[in-house]
């Protein structure tokens, strides 16, 4: 893999789709901050039938923090480990409130600092919200910077940290997304579908199927 190959990469995923974004559904910055808190061990699909309830009735820091731990928890039990998440979130409402004016910060420090957002949560608000560079590597990711060879390594924060890298400035703040929707379409964890893949070409795995 080198940086010829990966610029041919993603210009193709740019190609395919020029504005590639979350398959959660929110309006705000908030909504996605609860909705990404919610996906944790769930799908985007069940997530998103929770808040589908959810958001209409609550979709602010007060509104969500007037429900407590026990009527948010009625709207997301179909969601799996909704009793912590709904702890978190609430918690994550009373310090929004008190803290930040209501508002979702937009820095890294002030994010992870908010119950149950960890880094990779901080990464999607930033990118996905306010349109950082981040790279918020989920098992998709992690899947496809391994098996492609764009940005091999260990650990998730070694994934990221060499996607940072190597991945061309311009694609930079859709590439998460691209990659995200790749493992999830394509480039899935068991039956990678090699043959309708559009960077075949330019993949380092070894053992590519016939689709």
């Amino acid at each position: 893999m080198n940086q010829a190959k990966r610029y041919e990469i993603f210009r193709r995923l740019r190609e395919d789709n020029p504005t590639p974004t979350t398959e959660l559904n929110f309006s705000s910055p908030f909504e996605l901050l609860v909705a990404v808190t919610l996906s944790a061990q769930a799908t985007d699909v069940g997530v998103n039938k929770a808040t589908a309830k959810l958001f209409p009735v609550a979709n602010t820091p007060e509104a969500i923090y007037a429900l407590g731990v026990e009527g948010l928890s009625e709207y997301i039990k179909t969601i799996g480990l909704f009793n912590s998440k709904a702890r978190n979130v609430i918690a994550a409402c009373k310090m929004l409130i008190e803290l930040h004016n209501s508002q979702v910060p937009d820095n890294r420090e002030a994010l992870e600092a908010l119950p149950g957002v960890g880094r990779k949560t901080a990464n999607v608000v930033l990118n996905t919200a306010f349109g950082h560079p981040a790279m918020a590597v989920d098992t998709h990711i992690f899947r496809v910077s391994n098996r492609t060879g764009i940005a091999p390594g260990k650990n998730v924060l070694e994934v990221e940290k060499k996607l940072m890298r190597f991945v061309p400035k311009e694609f930079l703040v859709d590439a998460h997304h691209w990659l995200i929707l790749h493992g999830r379409y394509v480039c899935k964890a068991r039956t990678p579908q090699c043959g309708s893949c559009r960077i075949e070409d330019l993949c380092d795995y070894k053992q590519k199927t016939g689709d």
